[in-house]
């Protein structure tokens, strides 16, 4: 499972000295994976303590970035402890899903997707 932590980056100076970078992809670094897709999408969302984001895949890359909480990230059934400042992964064709670490506390994603060339429309609140 790729998570990457801002925790274990160091930040770089960047802009001409005026701004601290953590690089959590560097550039072009997913170009080849990447390459012919387009934005498929960008949201933020929540999932409340106890609840869960329901197993699904769709043709993209997708990656979650939490901005609050800890959760519980599930990728092919392989499973990893998420928290504020993780960036996540998740392959194209992937089953995955998302649930907090705890029944009482919400976890808050940042999300956005690269769809694969070629793939069809998602109705992404039926799946």
């Amino acid at each position: 499972m790729d998570v990457r932590s801002i925790e274990d980056v160091a930040p770089e100076v960047e802009h001409n000295g005026t701004v601290p970078v953590w690089w959590l992809v560097r550039p072009r670094e997913m170009f080849e994976i990447t390459k012919g897709g387009h934005l498929e999408l960008v949201s933020e969302f929540e999932v409340a303590g106890g609840g869960r984001v329901d197993p699904h895949r769709h043709p993209t890359h997708e990656f979650y970035y939490v901005t609050a909480g800890r959760g519980v990230m599930t990728i092919d059934e392989e499973e990893a402890e998420i928290r504020q400042g993780d960036l996540v992964h998740i392959p194209p064709g992937a089953v995955h899903s998302l649930r907090p670490l705890t029944n009482h506390a919400p976890i808050h994603c940042f999300c956005f997707a690269v769809g694969e060339p070629d793939a069809r429309p998602v109705d992404y609140t039926s799946h």
